[in-house]
């Protein structure tokens, strides 16, 4: 098991033939399936062998320097060990830096405080509203920008502690480092997600039948707030980012994730979730093609969806079907999915063979519009060879 390449790629003949790759991919022409590895941070922080700058997964939390550190350090590997369809090498314009929280942003802007837990563990929140559920009815409306509690004055001195290191002429292997241009507020993880995180899983799900009153005033505060940050946390990127040449309305194609909805059945998700959901696209999609990033099996959701917000491509988790997928979706609904992150990282390079053998041979190729990809976030002590024969796989089973 290694976790570096034993020799060097041909990075000027690989991005050639990447870039290529997805010029074809955009006309529909492409002569194979493109393939794409996505991890986090957590594969640097998690993985001793790897995370060579002495610093804790609360490090990276608490400490800008930390973030500099670590994510240049899982940048530069990525770039050198994990082959996919992307450019590899060291980057022609710079290494660029995010303010980088993992998935707690969105509760910790609610005021949810961290979590930490061992070294290599991926911090969570407290469920703030789990023991005190009236406190919701006492917090009123939170600044659009700062939110309630300190994560934001936090995320402020860390976002000023990079953009100092940058500003005074960071450089990582001959390459400028530029600093974040946003704060990770400008999105969200998903307004049911969001409840689960501030109430707790089976709380709200109770609620949803024994307090639907509770349910729905949590939903309606969620995502009347969440409209007015991510506005203001847009408003405040447009007017901090210095490179910044696009228009300045809200409303436009959008990509969207709540993975919790996939607990709930079809009619579940359209009595107490779509509402919210479709106040949330009403706000900011224009009716063009959007994106939905599921974990876990909501593929019982993706028809509907499909349809309701014009959906034009869907990330998928695990376990999921994706010759049926197909079926259900048409030919012209980008599918993302691919062998499990279990598989991947445990695995042996034979199996991950024949498993991305048989889901390229499932039926979803068709159309042209099917990624394969480590099914959804590159598990921590992934090996290079597992991840080349995931590669090497895509390029022999996903030709058209």
């Amino acid at each position: 098991m290694a976790y570096h390449l034993p020799q060097a790629v041909d990075f000027e003949t690989h991005n050639a033939a990447v870039a290529q790759l997805w010029q074809d991919y955009g006309k529909r022409c492409q002569a194979r399936v493109p393939v794409s590895i996505n991890g986090s941070i957590r594969n640097l922080l998690s993985n001793p062998e790897l995370n060579r700058t002495g610093y804790t997964f609360k490090d990276f939390f608490v400490k800008a320097e930390a973030q500099v550190a670590c994510q240049l350090e899982y940048q530069h590997y990525v770039r050198h060990h994990v082959v996919c369809d992307r450019e590899m090498g060291l980057p022609k314009n710079g290494w660029n830096l995010s303010l980088d929280f993992q998935n707690s942003h969105d509760q910790a802007w609610f005021g949810c405080p961290f979590l930490f837990f061992g070294d290599t563990d991926v911090p969570d929140t407290v469920e703030v509203l789990k023991d005190d559920p009236e406190a919701l009815y006492k917090w009123g409306e939170p600044d659009a920008f700062w939110g309630r509690g300190d994560f934001m004055k936090h995320a402020m001195d860390m976002y000023q502690g990079i953009k100092a290191k940058c500003d005074g002429g960071l450089e990582f292997h001959g390459r400028p480092v530029l600093p974040p241009t946003r704060f990770p507020c400008g999105g969200t993880d998903g307004l049911f997600t969001v409840a689960l995180k501030l109430r707790g899983t089976v709380e709200t799900m109770t609620d949803m039948y024994e307090n639907p009153k509770y349910f729905h005033d949590l939903m309606d505060y969620i995502t009347r707030t969440s409209i007015a940050r991510i506005k203001a946390h847009r408003e405040w990127a447009w007017d901090h980012d210095p490179n910044y040449k696009g228009d300045r309305k809200h409303r436009g194609g959008f990509s969207h994730a709540d993975d919790s909805i996939a607990m709930l059945s079809p009619d579940q998700f359209k009595e107490f979730v779509l509402p919210y959901m479709q106040r949330l696209f009403d706000e900011f999609h224009d009716g063009s093609g959007s994106h939905f990033h599921l974990c876990g099996d909501a593929t019982h959701h993706f028809p509907f969806l499909a349809k309701q917000f014009n959906v034009k491509s869907f990330d998928t988790g695990f376990p999921v079907n994706h010759g049926k997928l197909r079926q259900v979706l048409g030919p012209d609904i980008q599918i993302n999915g691919g062998p499990t992150i279990m598989l991947l990282q445990a695995g042996k390079p034979d199996a991950i063979r024949a498993e991305t053998k048989r889901i390229c041979q499932s039926g979803v190729m068709e159309g042209r519009r099917f990624l394969l990809i480590a099914a959804n976030n590159l598990a921590p002590c992934t090996p290079v060879e597992n991840i080349l024969a995931l590669y090497e796989a895509g390029k022999e089973f996903g030709k058209y």
